[in-house]
């Protein structure tokens, strides 16, 4: 089969690690409306991205570009190769309601982090945090943050009827030590970071990273200051028409990351589900059908 020609997306993909927090702030901007958003001029897509014109000129070049004229020449010829194939319409989400409606303008900002979410995540960043957390030798701790903790405890939930020793960590930052004296060079630790970015998290981490301890990183797209010391790291898009940040495309990517796991170990996890179940009966957990 013949390979996909490499688009300005795989170049930002897998040039990211080395972009500092403006040059990342210029790749959102970039991404948001990708790639009518790099034709316009330099300084119109550094205004959007609230970054000057020699931080977009030092992205471009990172991506191998010589300079922006360079780089918007690529991004003519996607869009020229685009148009040629034919254009699906695009579909409102809710058909009762006008485009302007709360449900059509979150619907739309959820799938648009969701598109520029996988358009960043290396697949085989992906399948190596697969197999950290699939390996039964490893014990895995997971936490959040104040509105982020709530992932953390998604996450673990289903882990444990996956997999042995999957520790919840409390959201109580004063009992993290209780958990850190029993984690071993090789353990995994989830940790979900988004802005604004908690101290006692990055603490936590970095005492982590110092036993030996591998971390996974969910962040949003500027990046945690936790990322230099995470093994794996996912940077999923936030932004929403809304006083707060959105979690859909991190669950989106949490909840592919647990179908993995369970996909990598599904032999012992259908035979630790069974006797779940036996359990769940003996203590009457759920009503059953008659």
């Amino acid at each position: 089969m013949k390979p996909r020609p490499q688009t300005i997306a795989d170049r930002v993909q897998a040039a990211f690690d080395g972009f500092t927090r403006a040059e990342r702030s210029a790749v959102n901007a970039l991404m948001r409306n990708y790639p009518v958003s790099g034709l316009g001029s330099i300084t119109t897509l550094a205004q959007a991205a609230e970054v000057s014109t020699p931080t977009i000129a030092r992205m471009v070049q990172k991506i191998g570009f010589r300079g922006y004229p360079e780089f918007q020449a690529a991004l003519r010829a996607e869009l020229e190769e685009q148009l040629s194939s034919p254009l699906a319409k695009h579909a409102r989400w809710s058909g009762g309601a006008p485009d302007t409606h709360i449900l059509n303008r979150f619907a739309d900002a959820a799938m648009e982090n969701m598109r520029q979410t996988l358009a960043l995540i290396d697949p085989g960043e992906f399948d190596a945090a697969c197999d950290l957390l699939a390996g039964p030798e490893r014990r895995v701790f997971t936490v959040g943050g104040r509105i982020t903790h709530s992932l953390a405890d998604y996450c673990s939930t289903h882990l444990q009827v996956i997999r042995d020793r999957v520790i919840a960590m409390a959201a109580n930052p004063s009992s993290w030590a209780h958990s850190l004296i029993s984690m071993r060079r090789g353990d995994v630790l989830v940790i979900f970071d988004i802005r604004r970015y908690e101290s006692d998290l990055f603490r936590l981490a970095e005492i982590a990273a110092e036993r030996g301890v591998e971390v996974i990183l969910f962040t949003d797209q500027w990046g945690s200051p936790i990322a230099p010391m995470a093994r794996r790291r996912f940077n999923c898009r936030i932004e929403a028409p809304s006083a707060w940040d959105s979690s859909a495309a991190t669950m989106v990517v949490l909840e592919t990351l647990i179908a993995g796991v369970q996909q990598r170990i599904w032999e012992s996890t259908s035979e630790r589900m069974t006797e779940l179940e036996s359990l769940y009966d003996r203590l009457r957990l759920f009503r059953k059908l008659r």
